[in-house]
């Protein structure tokens, strides 16, 4: 075990690391610079995704709707879980502690601690809502965020366990949360159709699995 801030980092995730950001340095600026904004630019096209997942499902029934309404708070939700467990965790960041050049440019501050990885937390938190949503968008979803949680580890920023500890973080809190807030919200969708007051047509609850 390798003795980082207030943890120990698995022997083995630090050899990887070291092998990435080492093919990292040596690999083409093309690749580099590609992978460079893959980092943040994978978040913004899985944003989109789910934006479009959210409207496919706006016109359906109130459990589609649902659906499309919430479709941000799982990623939000992963996300603050994930910044709960790195105040608990302090790992330090291994651009910091491990001697190795980085195509990030700049290690993040002390304080900014390493696990989990946020990006890659939101990657799957986002990729599997999707999925939830619209199978064919998710499944191009999926390996983007696979993509994002990659070039984390590449540019530098991360050890390949807190990559893997956020993509599996975000896409269980998306697994759990989609169904848990979709369905009051449909509950509350279907009753505001079918108030007597109300302009629209009475729509009848249908559930999905």
């Amino acid at each position: 075990m390798l003795d980082n801030g207030s943890t120990d980092v698995p022997e083995i995730s630090a050899e990887w690391y070291r092998d990435v950001v080492d093919a990292a340095a040596s690999s083409p600026e093309p690749v580099q610079w590609f992978v460079g904004h893959a980092t943040e630019g994978v978040i913004l096209l899985l944003g989109a995704l789910l934006v479009m997942a959210a409207l496919s499902r706006r016109s359906g029934s109130p459990h589609d709707r649902a659906l499309a309404l919430i479709a941000p708070v799982p990623a939000l939700l992963a996300y603050v879980g994930s910044e709960f467990f790195k105040t608990v965790v302090d790992e330090d960041r291994p651009c910091r502690t491990i001697g190795r050049e980085i195509i990030a440019g700049a290690c993040p501050p002390p304080g900014d601690w390493s696990f989990p990885s946020n990006h890659a937390t939101i990657a799957g938190a986002l990729a599997v809502t999707t999925l939830l949503l619209n199978r064919r968008l998710g499944l191009v979803a999926l390996p983007l965020a696979a993509l994002g949680a990659f070039s984390r580890v590449f540019v530098g920023v991360h050890y390949p366990h807190d990559v893997i500890a956020g993509v599996l973080f975000g896409a269980l809190v998306a697994v759990v949360a989609t169904p848990l807030l979709a369905r009051p919200t449909s509950e509350v969708l279907l009753r505001r159709a079918n108030r007597p007051d109300s302009p629209g047509p009475k729509l009848a609850s249908r559930s999905r699995p």
